[in-house]
């Protein structure tokens, strides 16, 4: 007996208008802005034939305001899973063309359950932002949709990755959510991003602020340091989201995914030597140093328009899935200042969460001075560093290659902050401070009688006596000393005898990182 051909035409008809959304001239609107739709950012996201849509008849419950005949499409937010590069993951996308994306109460549960269902087969979740804000007709149970946004939002963390798009206006309560996320992925047109916008801010102070100054991608990724990447496009950053993806495990019971079926390449990189200035006050280029380091050349840097002292990002170094944290001597001197440190520790807590081993390149001549650094916190923002390099259990591998002085030193990994290994190039200098300081303080008598061919000998005594990597070496605080052409194959090695690394700690709750 078949089924009623009446029923399998109202089904398709239901799918239909869901699939046509706030209709074609919406859709239209927003091609020529340069906007996919909420469906074509997924279709874009996911393997072709992969998507299985959460709830695409779900619909709003308000009986008030004008909204009892009016209809919204799965309420807003299409839902679903898919597979990215071979792998299941957990997305929604807010569809600006149906009630705004406003969310209320059905449209939050229809998030709520997708994090739910995330949570418990062990996931990624993927959100696109892209709406008014809270539905005003739906009264405080829009305020609550977003407490139990917000609240899955925290459970999830640290349980499954969680990557944030925005793509359109994201406002007030609503740029928490992305906030709680572990990665923030932002268009450079078409999106804003704030809490208060400049009518309520010229309300409120007598600032006059255009959104750009504040809301826009360009400010988040340079300024206030909310996102992690600028895209060009919704295409380009859902493209982002993918590869992203490729270096986190799916839950952080998993491993990353390591491709251990590579041969290691153990030999020298004669270019590596090459790098390294014959002027030790000519900067080291840092990115050029982790170009040679990584798997072909291809680094995933996170955060690279903001606190530029600092490079942090993933890779690949002999098959296995890497963060990188590194100085750059080439922006502050490479110093370690409020903003870097920041970002520093976020990412190697990042890293922690997700089972990645890190790699450290160090050439750092200290903390930033000054007063705005010291009024700002330097000293609870350094401290960061100390406790996410210290709380982390994961793989820790420390190349020295220059400068590695005072506390920062000790704040980029070094033995005694947990690094399981620690090697040194032939040029690092491992000091309390640099050299001539420490010299004038140390020698200020025979100084003072010196002649310039004398202080100079006097300095370069100090840094061999003190400072040298074998002085270190000596004293058991690195593993070895090595030419820069060794690091690939030396690091490559020694991440593939650290993987099977246990590291069991006291049992508590948590710690209490010097937020």
């Amino acid at each position: 007996m078949a089924i009623d051909p009446k029923l399998l035409a109202d089904l398709k008809a239901r799918r239909k208008k869901a699939q046509d959304a706030g209709g074609a001239d919406k859709i239209k609107k927003r091609h020529d802005k340069g906007q996919l739709s909420a469906r074509e950012r997924l279709e874009q996201f996911f393997e072709e034939g992969t998507f299985q849509e959460f709830g695409m008849h779900a619909q709003h419950s308000c009986h008030r305001f004008g909204m009892e005949t009016k209809e919204m499409p799965y309420d807003g937010v299409v839902c679903g899973t898919g597979y990215v590069n071979g792998r299941p993951v957990a997305a929604y996308s807010q569809d600006f063309t149906v009630g705004g994306g406003a969310l209320g109460r059905i449209h939050a549960k229809k998030i709520c359950d997708l994090m739910d269902y995330a949570h418990d087969v062990g996931v990624p979740v993927v959100g696109v932002n892209d709406s008014g804000g809270a539905r005003i007709q739906e009264g405080v149970d829009s305020l609550s949709g977003y407490g139990q946004v917000f609240f899955k939002n925290v459970l999830l963390s640290g349980v499954v990755p969680q990557v944030a798009v925005i793509a359109g206006p994201c406002a007030g309560g609503a740029a928490y959510s992305p906030a709680l996320t572990d990665f923030i992925i932002m268009t450079q047109k078409n999106a804003n991003m704030f809490i208060c916008g400049p009518d309520v801010i010229k309300a409120a102070t007598g600032e006059k602020a255009e959104l750009e100054q504040f809301a826009s991608a360009a400010a988040h990724a340079s300024v206030s340091g909310n996102i992690h990447l600028v895209a060009d496009d919704d295409k380009h950053a859902m493209e982002l989201a993918a590869a992203l993806l490729s270096y986190l495990p799916a839950n952080n019971m998993s491993d990353p995914p390591h491709e251990l079926s590579e041969s290691m390449e153990i030999g020298d990189d004669e270019g590596m030597n090459e790098l390294v200035p014959a002027d030790p006050k000519e900067a080291l280029d840092s990115h050029a140093v982790i170009e040679r380091l990584v798997d072909g050349g291809e680094f995933f840097e996170i955060m690279p328009d903001f606190a530029k002292n600092l490079i942090v990002g993933f890779a690949r170094i002999g098959g296995v899935v890497v963060g990188i944290l590194a100085n750059q001597p080439k922006v502050k001197a490479g110093t370690l200042d409020i903003d870097s440190s920041d970002k520093g520790a976020r990412f190697i807590r990042a890293c922690n969460i997700y089972n990645i081993p890190l790699v450290n390149l160090v050439d750092v001549p200290g903390f930033m001075p000054g007063l705005a650094q010291e009024r700002g916190g330097i000293i609870r923002h350094g401290a960061k560093m100390l406790f996410a390099y210290a709380a982390a259990t994961v793989p820790k591998i420390t190349v020295i290659m220059r400068k590695a002085y005072g506390g920062a030193y000790l704040a980029m990994c070094s033995a005694d902050m947990g690094a399981d290994l620690v090697f040194a190039w032939p040029t690092a200098e491992i000091a309390v401070m640099g050299a001539e300081g420490a010299a004038r303080i140390i020698y200020r008598n025979e100084l003072k009688a010196a002649d310039d061919e004398a202080k100079a000998k006097l300095i370069e005594g100090y840094k061999a006596e003190f400072a040298s990597p074998y002085q270190a070496a000596a004293n058991a605080m690195i593993t070895d000393v090595i030419e820069p052409s060794q690091t690939r194959a030396t690091v490559a090695l020694a991440l593939r005898a650290t993987l099977s690394k246990r590291d069991t700690r006291p049992p508590k709750k948590h710690g209490n990182i010097p937020l």
